[in-house]
């Protein structure tokens, strides 16, 4: 079984540090991903991140996710609240998925408060800001362990 856990990151999330700061913060995605890194060799696992502004790219890496990855931990982004193309995707990933978001989605306007994804989710992350990808990468390792 791989160990390697699938990070993905939808559109403007390269922007993270720079783009409204008082909602994201400061911490880049550069960032995000070396303390995902990090975290996982902890525990034991392996980290492919990887980050898109386009939706097939997103649903490709969905795909590819089917053969390499114990789990995906995925910010869509936008695409959370727009993409059936992602979500129909995510069905036919079989290991566990977390949909992680940084800021709390549902204190936000109303247009964030449905997510197509969340019910194909196996869990979700919500308003941990920048940390709620270590919190994702621990849980993560928590369920592959328990299979």
């Amino acid at each position: 079984m791989t160990r390697t856990i699938f990070v993905l990151n939808g559109p403007n999330l390269n922007l993270l540090g720079q783009r409204e700061p008082a909602i994201y913060g400061t911490t880049t995605l550069d960032d995000i991903k070396a303390k995902c890194i990090s975290k996982a060799e902890t525990l034991g696992f392996a980290i492919d991140f990887r980050q898109t502004n386009f939706e097939g790219e997103l649903v490709e890496s969905v795909h590819q996710a089917r053969n390499q990855a114990c789990g995906i931990i995925i910010n869509p982004a936008a695409y959370t609240f727009t993409s059936i193309a992602l979500l129909d995707a995510l069905k036919t990933f079989e290991p566990p998925k977390i949909e992680l978001h940084i800021s709390n989605v549902h204190a936000r306007e109303e247009i964030y408060h449905k997510s197509l994804i969340s019910r194909i989710a196996t869990a979700i992350l919500i308003g941990f800001g920048a940390d709620g990808y270590e919190l994702a990468v621990q849980a993560m390792a928590g369920m592959v362990r328990r299979g």
